[in-house]
Parts: structure tokens; sequence; C-alpha cells
């Protein structure tokens, strides 16, 4: 799988990095076990399949960072907990499917007993640096909340289904850095809350989110005109919570120029899906050259911004990679290549965290003379990054 190597990697990594592969991994989790239960809900076997492989990857890869950062005995305790709350999950769907509400009720007593199951698991593994029912409170959030998108999945309420999940993805990715600091002694864990780390995080956060958010509406594309606007409206909403996170660094004007340039390029990738659902050639010729000009451009800003620290070839290197991506992942989805499709979308995953790490590393040895004190105000920690003010 695309996860296996920066996860196998875990053992060598610093109390830094660790934190990142928590909070991608997190993530991950959220927004893979959300489309798994929809293919559930849909009857969509073939989605449902690669849903269910790249979620074992992710728990595979997630039980090998358990071990690195807690060790062996309670890896070998977490792996079969989180298999179980994947089960429950699948059967929570399988009941929504069937309008069973008695098997849905049964699932959602099974996932609340995972969440307390899993909150005894951390504060014995972290040997009582987290208490049982604070990481218990997180997971049953968690789960309330991929039952709430799938309700509003099969109930067609995509605008909600959509919503819901974006706040899933936000609320795993953050809850990796708890995991990352109770894994580590008090004094370790307040170097992960130096203003450095909240920023790296806050945009590995949005960016990631970015390709994901990009993903599904492309996928929305061949689901029908009800579910596509639901999807958009949420990368629209990804793009002003980076716009902030921007503003806090740059200030508004410069802010304003992001915006732009970003929502252009966000655009060219749903022209090029648009041509690919329409089989049209011409079209996805175009969308093609618009696009290398619009990383053209989003890099030319950002070498800007940092005062070129960062040569802005390597910034079109990293966009063009990104688009590259995201333009193989709708040929494979619009082939129903769907085991081609979520290896693209976790390897363009991963290749976020690397922008947002090189991004970031340009606005510390650059912008930082002007930040307020404390960082910028992205967030970090709490959750919500552009939904706080």
């Amino acid at each position: 799988s695309g996860l296996k190597p920066a996860a196998a990697t875990a053992a060598q990594a610093s109390p830094r990095q660790v934190r990142a592969q928590f909070e991608q991994l997190l993530g991950l989790h959220a927004l893979l076990a959300v489309r798994q239960m929809r293919s559930v809900v849909v009857g969509a076997s073939d989605l449902q399949r690669a849903a269910e492989a790249s979620l074992q990857a992710n728990t595979g890869a997630l039980s090998r960072l358990v071990a690195s950062a807690y060790g062996g005995a309670p890896a070998d305790r977490f792996t079969p907990l989180w298999q179980r709350h994947l089960a429950d999950l699948t059967s929570y769907a399988k009941g929504v499917a069937g309008n069973d509400t008695s098997a849905t009720q049964t699932a959602r007593a099974r996932l609340l007993a995972d969440a307390d199951a899993y909150g005894s698991w951390l504060a014995e593994a972290s040997r009582g640096r987290v208490q049982a029912s604070e990481a218990a409170a997180g997971v049953r959030m968690h789960v309330e909340e991929l039952m709430e998108q799938a309700d509003a999945y099969a109930a067609r309420d995509y605008a909600r289904a959509y919503r819901i999940e974006r706040a899933a993805y936000e609320h795993m990715f953050t809850a990796g850095t708890a995991v990352a600091k109770a894994g580590v002694t008090p004094e370790v864990a307040v170097g992960l809350d130096a203003p450095p780390e909240k920023l790296r995080s806050a945009f590995a956060m949005l960016l990631g989110e970015h390709l994901e958010l990009v993903v599904d509406a492309q996928r929305a594309t061949f689901a029908g005109a009800q579910e596509f606007p639901a999807a958009a409206a949420q990368v629209n909403a990804n793009t002003i919570a980076l716009t902030k996170a921007m503003a806090g660094i740059v200030g508004p004007t410069k802010a304003k120029e992001f915006q732009t340039a970003w929502a252009n390029y966000v655009e060219g990738l749903m022209d090029y899906t648009a041509a690919v659902a329409g089989n049209d050639q011409a079209a996805k010729t175009v969308a093609k050259q618009n696009l290398d000009a619009f990383a053209e451009r989003l890099a030319l800003y950002f070498s800007d911004v940092v005062r070129n620290v960062l040569a802005s070839d390597p910034l079109t290197d990293a966009i063009t990679a990104h688009d590259t991506h995201l333009i193989n992942h709708v040929d494979a989805y619009a082939a129903k290549d769907h085991t081609r499709a979520q290896q693209l979308e976790r390897e363009g995953y991963q290749q976020m965290l690397g922008v947002a790490n090189t991004l970031v590393g340009a606005i510390q040895r650059t912008v930082k003379p002007q930040l307020p004190v404390g960082g910028s105000k992205t967030g970090g920690g709490g959750g919500m990054v552009g939904r706080r003010r």
C-alpha cells in the first residue's frame, strides 16, 4: 500500500514525524470509513471492496505506528480493537441499507462500546497520561459523525453528509496530535505545541483535506446531479479555510491573491473532470494545458510570499505532481479501476504532507519575524480550523 513506507520508518522518526503520521493516518481513516459506509448504503460492491482494502492497509500502517510509539504489546491489543470498530461501522451501514432499525441499534451500541474499549486501551498504553473517559469521548464523537453521515447519505441529504464528512476528518486528524502526545513525556509533548508545529499541522490538515474533497467532487461528478453541488460546497469551504490560514501569515491582501489563484486552479481540476465524464478529448486537452498554467501561477505566488527561499521550480513540480495524482485518479475512476483510483488517492494525500512541510519550512525562515507572538492563528489542537472565528 502507499502508506507503508511512511509508517515503516516511524521507529526512526522524531516525535514531530510521529505526530504527523498519526494525524494523517487517523484523518484518512475517517474519510475511508465514510466512503466505505456510503458504498454499502448504495450497494456499490466494487467501490466497497476498494475502500475496504484501503481501510485494511491504513489499519496496518496505524498498528505499525502504534508499535513504534507505544511498543509491541499495546499494538497487539490495538489491532483487534480497531478491526472490531471497522466491522461495526460496516454493520451499521448494512442496517441503514436494509432499513433495518434493529440492526442499526445493535451496531450503534457496539460502536459506543468500541469507543469505551479504545479509551481504556489508550489510558493503559499511555500509562495514564490520557484519561480513559477523555479518549473514549473523542471516538464516541467520531462514530456518531460516521453514523450521522451514513443516515444523511441514505436520505439523499448530500449537503449534510458531506458537511459531516469534513468535520469527521478534521476531528480525527487533530485527534492524531493527542495520540502522539500521549506516547511521549510531558517535556517532549510541549514541543509539539510550538507555533511552527501548529502551523505545519494546520496546513497538512487543510491541504490533505483539499485533495480528498476534490477526489469526492470528482467521484460525485459521476454519481449524479444532486450529489456534486454538495461535494463542491465543501471544496469551497476548504478554500476559504486555507485562505484564512494564509491571511494569518501574509495578511488579507496577499491572501486574496492566493484565494483567486487557488480557486482558478480548483476550477481547472473540475473542468478536466467534467471533460472526462463527458468523454470530450478536446476539452480534456484544453483543461490539461490550463492546469499547467495554474500550477505555475500558484508556484510563483508561493515563491513570492516566501521571498524566493523556495525556487518556484520545485513548487511547480509539487503542484504538478498533485495535479497528476488527481488527473490519473479521475481517469482510473472513469474506467472503473477502483483499486488504482484508491491507490492514487492515498499517494496524493501523502504527498500533501510533503507540500505542507516544504511550505511551512520556508514560511518559518522568511515570514516568521512578522508573525504575531504565539504564531499564526490557524489553529492546531482544537479542531475546526477556519470555522472558529
